[in-house]
């Protein structure tokens, strides 16, 4: 899973897209986020 994430980064900061990276970041941070609320 992690091997997918970093793949899917790598390929969009080369593409030079950096709206895209940050709207992938945003993503990423709020499944983190609903995983630790799911934890609690």
């Amino acid at each position: 899973m992690i091997k997918l994430f970093r793949n899917i980064r790598k390929k969009l900061l080369e593409q030079g897209k950096t709206v895209n990276y940050l709207k992938y970041a945003i993503g990423e941070i709020v499944l983190v986020v609903i995983g630790i609320l799911i934890a609690l």
